[in-house]
């Protein structure tokens, strides 16, 4: 659980980070993109050597497709960050754990416990109440991206689970290759200012690298539920940061959406203990 706990952690500061880059959101995807590439790259490196090739060789489809599904699901998750709330977003890509489940069950064949299903029972809840003035105004399309997010995070934590004896860390920067490509045609790479390069190179090179390979890693240790519930933690700490830097209201549905997320992600927890 500390590879997942410690990755969330990392990753909280993901849509402050988002929120203060001023750039269209074409280009900001592709250097996003482009540095979680080269800096999960060099430390691969650092690391591995000459044998880094061998690193993504090994991967094999399930290395592709994680790719593939990291490259998107990174497009999706900051198309939702820009059309909707913070809180929304992350709150909404919280329901990942019942996709999660949903596809370890199916998929791995894998026993999801009772308690992990009571608890993505109340995270559907606490979805629909953060979504329910959205959906009643017209004003879904982001919570719609943030919904698709969800999905994607499910799918990668699942594919990750089912090759345990196989690290797709190396996966992440092929998302970030993937999707830099797949927004070329439309980002203008050179229309970043000096704040615009800083922010990116600290958000694609450093902090998303780390964050995602400590969470591709945690799957090989835990259930592939456990683990998206463990991000749920997300949940609370990304809307904070960006309360804090920008002033952003989560507004009363999202902190009670919130609020049982956080309740529930404690009781999961202690009862996991217990067991």
């Amino acid at each position: 659980m500390l590879l997942a706990s410690f990755g969330i952690l990392a990753l909280s500061p993901d849509c402050l980070l988002i929120r203060l880059i001023t750039v269209d959101t074409w280009t900001l995807v592709f250097w996003r993109g482009a540095f979680i590439a080269l800096g999960l790259s060099v430390g691969l490196v650092a690391i591995h050597g000459c044998r880094i090739v061998e690193q993504f060789r090994v991967m094999g489809r399930a290395g592709i497709a994680a790719s593939l599904i990291m490259g998107v699901g990174t497009l999706v998750f900051v198309m939702a960050i820009r059309t909707t709330s913070v809180a929304n977003t992350l709150i909404i890509t919280g329901n990942s754990p019942l996709i999660a489940a949903l596809f370890s069950w199916v998929w791995l064949k894998e026993r999801v416990e009772l308690r992990t299903w009571l608890a993505i029972a109340a995270a559907s809840v606490a979805v629909y109440i953060t979504v329910s003035d959205n959906v009643a105004s017209g004003n879904w399309l982001g919570d719609l991206y943030a919904g698709c997010g969800a999905v994607f995070v499910a799918l990668h934590v699942v594919v990750a689970r089912s090759v345990k004896h196989v690290s797709l860390v190396p996966s992440v920067a092929g998302g970030g290759v993937i999707v830099a490509l797949l927004v070329l045609p439309y980002a203008e790479p050179s229309a970043v200012d000096q704040r615009d390069v800083l922010l990116l190179v600290l958000l694609g090179a450093i902090v998303l690298p780390v964050a995602f390979s400590l969470l591709t890693l945690a799957p090989r240790y835990i259930t592939a539920p456990e683990v998206s519930l463990i991000k749920l933690t997300e949940m609370v700490l990304g809307p904070t940061w960006v309360w804090l830097g920008l002033g952003e209201n989560p507004g009363r549905e999202a902190m009670i959406g919130g609020g049982i997320l956080l309740v529930t992600l404690v009781v999961h927890t202690a009862l996991g203990r217990k067991a």
